[in-house]
């Protein structure tokens, strides 16, 4: 059994720590945080994803995962050290490498020899050197071996990845640390430590551009009356396109998108290359949660001062709590600027804005609103009765922002229905 040490619990550590308990390792997890810690050893988590909550208590039950209080006590006799610290995006968009690298020098001297630190938070193109450099150690190995994972489907990505990536100078390091995956069916990619960083921005800005290209084609099918719900159809057989991430709504967000498309463009942008292409790709997701507004707004009567607007909907996407630049927060904060008096439902979200009052059910924010927006894609929305909630809303009208209801359903239960892309 391998002795693994996972720096952060956040959410990239802590289904970390899960996974690699799962597969038979001796896994400590630290964090800086002792409220997080105590509820952590007895099995509570902090956030919400399908599964991790079992995987982790099964790792305490059988005594193969425990969390500890400091990095320095994590990596006593770690063969392997993964970096899950946060690297918050400074200004300019580049992410900032103060935690991790207050972590490499806080285990540095502790670490055996041989060991293998693993950066696994995303990290600027370069930093094995900035990590090696912190360590102050020789006879130690830094290798990069980004994380792929879907917030709300995490648990599966971990058991089922399309891929691993392994950046590395050292041939045997990486043997080293693909042996660690052993069980899991995958394709391992060995390369340089800088390409292995590079893979991992420009996969995640690559999917944001299949989401900002399906937006912007939703537009233009409501500009010449097609529908993009058909046209995705006709596109997603071309196996060269497909369907994933070809979904029309209010733009995408979350933790990684945003923070890992200005970083790349940061990249660039240092590197003296004018992405052009990517700066399109974020200004249609910006404009896209105006477009949405806009249709709330004009189903209003044109104007949302002082009105009642229901929103379905926080997280930035379903079957996860996290509402990190979620286009829903966003869309709500536009309305509020714009008067709107704004009631919410989620199951999950964590947080949200300020003056948004957050209702107990889906039919609470319904009562007197002039407008119901669904913003977020939970599936228990499309099963709600419809006819209880035309019977509470002052104006029958829905903006579909997710195109998850069925359109000649609302509509023959009496609501004016307007969705993305759509007829």
């Amino acid at each position: 059994m391998t002795r693994v040490a996972v720096i952060g619990a956040g959410y990239v550590g802590l289904t970390t720590s899960a996974y690699l308990a799962h597969l038979g390792h001796d896994v400590v997890c630290a964090d800086v945080v002792p409220e997080r810690i105590d509820a952590l050893n007895q099995g509570r988590i902090p956030i919400f994803e399908v599964g991790l909550e079992e995987m982790v208590r099964q790792g305490i039950d059988g005594q193969r995962l425990s969390f500890v209080l400091g990095a320095e006590t994590a990596v006593d006799d770690a063969e392997f050290a993964f970096l899950c610290v946060p690297t918050p995006q400074a200004a300019d968009g580049s992410a900032e490498m103060g935690f991790i690298e207050d972590a490499a020098r806080q285990i540095g001297p502790r670490l055996r020899s041989e060991a293998i630190v693993v950066n696994k938070s995303t990290v600027p193109v370069g930093s094995t050197r900035a990590v090696e450099q912190a360590l102050g150690r020789e006879d130690v190995f830094v290798v990069s071996n980004p994380e792929f994972l879907r917030e709300g489907s995490a648990v599966h990505d971990c058991l089922h990845p399309d891929r691993i990536v392994i950046g590395s100078d050292d041939q045997a390091a990486a043997i080293r640390l693909a042996a660690l995956f052993e069980g899991i069916q995958a394709t391992v990619v060995v390369t340089d430590p800088a390409t292995a960083e590079t893979i991992k921005y420009a996969s995640n800005a690559f999917l944001a551009t299949k989401v900002s290209f399906v937006n912007a084609l939703a537009n233009l099918c409501e500009a010449v009356g097609a529908d993009v719900r058909d046209v995705v159809f006709g596109m997603g057989y071309d196996p060269r396109i497909g369907f994933e991430f070809l979904k029309p709504g209010p733009g995408w967000g979350g933790s990684c998108f945003p923070k890992d498309t200005r970083a790349l463009l940061h990249i660039a942008d240092e590197a003296g290359y004018d992405f052009s292409l990517l700066r399109g790709v974020i200004a249609v997701n910006d404009e896209q949660h105006e477009r949405v507004v806009a249709k709330v707004v004009a189903a209003a009567g044109g104007s949302v001062e002082g009105r009642t607007i229901a929103a379905w909907g926080l997280a930035f996407k379903a079957r996860t709590d996290d509402t990190r630049d979620s286009p829903a927060i966003e869309v709500v904060r536009r309305l509020q600027e714009r008067g709107a008096r704004v009631r919410a439902y989620d199951p999950q979200a964590r947080g949200g804005l300020e003056g948004v009052q957050r209702c107990s059910d889906p039919y609470a924010p319904c009562e007197g609103a002039a407008v119901l927006v669904v913003l977020t894609e939970w599936d228990e929305f499309r099963w709600l009765d419809l006819d209880k909630v035309r019977a509470l809303m002052a104006v029958p009208s829905i903006v579909d922002a997710r195109n998850l209801l069925d359109p000649a359903a609302a509509r023959r239960k009496g609501f004016v229905y307007e969705g993305i892309g759509r007829p």
